[in-house]
């Protein structure tokens, strides 16, 4: 099997990283989205992040063309994927909208086409019947900022194929990852397995009062010296997603605390302080307090 044309499925923070990272690496990628409107924050997200090429990558104008050259859009579905050699999933974290995403796919993709998720905390098993393709579905999960925290967990389910699953080790390389392949499924795969609980507790500390979301990102960098705290990796990481994944776990689950952190978290995405991505989420950017030489002090 090789993979040559690629199309991303959902064009929000870690979407627009993956075309954009498969098409530097000499990919065609088609980049679906619902609407015109999501398409065109996207293309604002892809100059954002050749910049961050041009500064991490020290990437040269003439490579960062070349990418954008083999990168297209469109609304709609069919196209998207009528040469797809990799269909890569990154739309929201909701079971609900990924299940029907995928009985709609299933009814205009080519056979050939490998169905990869990019979910976060959920099982490709979930979803496997409903693609239509079992034997050619698969989870590829990156984590934020792909072009230097270059990680690829491929996590399988019992029906998998292995000669697709070795294809997407594969090309999880040929676009500049570490390719980390998963031996049975994981919720969370490795990664979230030990992100969301982090990133959990320190909620937990800002819903309860306990401390403002500095002070815990102060303490964690100090005594640990990691780059920033849990409040700049959920920053990073968008409160969409965040939210997300908590009310989930609210849904589930139901206590106090649970349901607080949501709250909170609402009221922030109903202010449209959404992270990185809108320029305020518990830090204004492009200069948030914790990259401040005294920030630590």
């Amino acid at each position: 099997m090789t993979i040559k044309n690629v199309t991303v499925a959902g064009s929000g923070v870690l979407g627009a990283q993956i075309a954009l990272q498969a098409a530097y690496h000499g990919f065609r990628v088609t980049v679906y989205d619902i609407n015109d409107a999501a398409l065109d924050k996207a293309k604002a997200t892809f100059e954002r992040i050749a910049a961050a090429y041009r500064q991490d990558l020290h990437a040269g104008d003439e490579s960062i063309a070349a990418a954008f050259s083999r990168l297209d859009t469109t609304t709609d579905l069919a196209a998207s994927v009528k040469d797809a050699d990799l269909l890569i999933e990154a739309i929201p974290e909701n079971p609900a909208i990924k299940t029907a995403f995928y009985q709609q796919l299933a009814a205009v993709a080519p056979a050939k086409t490998i169905f990869a998720t990019n979910t976060s905390t959920l099982l490709p098993s979930m979803f496997a019947e409903a693609t239509g393709r079992p034997e050619k579905f698969l989870a590829l999960h990156f984590a934020n900022e792909i072009w230097k925290h270059n990680t690829a967990e491929i996590m399988g389910h019992a029906g998998t194929d292995k000669a697709v699953f070795d294809t997407i080790v594969a090309f999880a390389k040929d676009i500049g990852m570490i390719a980390l392949p998963l031996h049975k499924e994981q919720p969370a795969y490795i990664l979230n397995s030990l992100l969301v609980p982090f990133l959990s507790a320190a909620s937990a500390l800002w819903a309860n009062g306990v401390a403002d979301p500095e002070t815990i990102d102060k303490t964690w960098m100090a005594a640990t010296g990691a780059p920033v705290g849990p409040f700049a990796t959920l920053d990073i990481v968008g409160i969409t997603t965040a939210y997300n994944i908590n009310k989930m776990a609210a849904d589930a689950a139901p206590d106090p605390l649970k349901l607080k952190i949501v709250a909170l978290m609402k009221a922030m995405i109903d202010e449209g302080k959404l992270g990185v991505a809108s320029g305020e989420g518990f830090y204004k950017y492009p200069d948030p307090a914790y990259k401040a030489s005294d920030f630590l002090k």
